[in-house]
């Protein structure tokens, strides 16, 4: 972490600002301790990471997974925009938007969409509940202005109207509260300043996707056991997936009743890529704490109750929104 990011930490607990104790000289910190100047909280800094939360979480799962598919979804990865289509439809935000502005990667994971952000000379600051953070910082701390913390969205170690923009990306339906996640994000972003948030949709059409079905047995199993399994399941059942998806007109609806992922024909990834994807996302969906989609009107409703204006909201594969903060805002 550089020394120059303690001018926007706050302690977690009480607001107050934090103080560095380090015995490295140079201004990027491998090591030390963050000390609350008011409650004397201490917060450790290891690995080059400001560290808010316990090493153990309800998002341990998702540490898991990003750590072992480190590099599957960055698009430098990959070789093709995926990552970066989405972070454009989802923000509506443009090359100028970016550059040179501050960013918050709320849920940053590996850190797929802040490379995005980097690319468009955006500084920015990523944040993770899980050990996902380390992957993040692995991949892109050579890639641009970017320090990595790990922190809580409900407890975000920054002061108020910090952020000319924050995102937050495949995130909020795995917390315990979406609604309260959402208003946490929304508070820390600067009047004039833009959030771009998405989720799952709610709907009755999620009745059949059997994720929900198998979910409950699921989220009970270790983030290691959950992974053996799926190792063991997806072998069989993906190429079952590929035939069933294959049935025209009705097989992308019915490839949902098998508990794989399937991206045939969503992505131009080859076979190879379309199988480590579909096994990246499979383990993702079986074994988040949470999963809680949300109803349009809903997500809606939040950027209104915290005041935003020139709201959108549009349903593209996920259920997008976008806004606003008055300038005049102190919220």
């Amino acid at each position: 972490m550089r020394k120059s990011t303690l001018d926007i930490l706050r302690c977690p607990k009480c607001s107050a600002s934090l103080a560095l104790e380090t015995n490295e000289t140079a201004d990027d910190v491998e090591t030390g301790t963050l000390r609350c100047k008011e409650c004397a909280a201490t917060y450790p800094l290891t690995g080059g990471v400001a560290r808010f939360v316990p090493a153990e979480n309800y998002a341990h799962n998702f540490g898991v997974q990003w750590n072992m598919f480190s590099k599957t979804q960055l698009d430098s990865h990959s070789g093709h925009p995926i990552s970066e289509n989405r972070f454009d439809q989802y923000t509506g935000w443009r090359e100028a938007d970016l550059a040179d502005r501050l960013v918050l990667d709320a849920g940053c994971g590996a850190g797929r969409f802040a490379e995005v952000a980097l690319k468009r000379g955006a500084r920015v600051i990523a944040i993770d509940f899980s050990h996902a953070i380390d992957a993040a910082r692995a991949n892109l701390r050579d890639k641009g202005d970017i320090d990595f913390i790990q922190a809580d969205i409900n407890a975000l170690p920054f002061a108020p109207n910090t952020f000319p923009l924050a995102y937050c990306l495949g995130v909020i339906q795995h917390t315990p509260d979406p609604a309260i996640s959402f208003r946490k994000l929304a508070d820390i972003v600067a009047p004039g300043g833009r959030l771009a948030v998405d989720v799952y949709p709610a709907g009755w059409k999620n009745i059949f996707f059997v994720k929900y079905w198998i979910r409950p047995l699921t989220r009970q199993l270790s983030a290691e056991r959950s992974y053996r399994l799926v190792e063991k399941i997806f072998p069989i059942l993906y190429p079952v997936s590929q035939v069933v998806g294959r049935i025209p007109r009705l097989g992308h609806y019915l490839r949902y009743l098998i508990p794989v992922v399937n991206y045939e024909g969503d992505y131009p990834l080859d076979p190879r890529q379309q199988r480590e994807w579909a096994l990246l996302d499979t383990f993702d969906m079986w074994a988040p704490a949470y999963d809680q989609p949300q109803s349009m009107a809903a997500l809606r409703g939040w950027f209104e109750k915290s005041g935003f204006e020139d709201i959108v909201t549009f349903h593209k594969g996920f259920f997008v929104g976008r806004g606003i903060k008055p300038t005049g805002s102190r919220r």
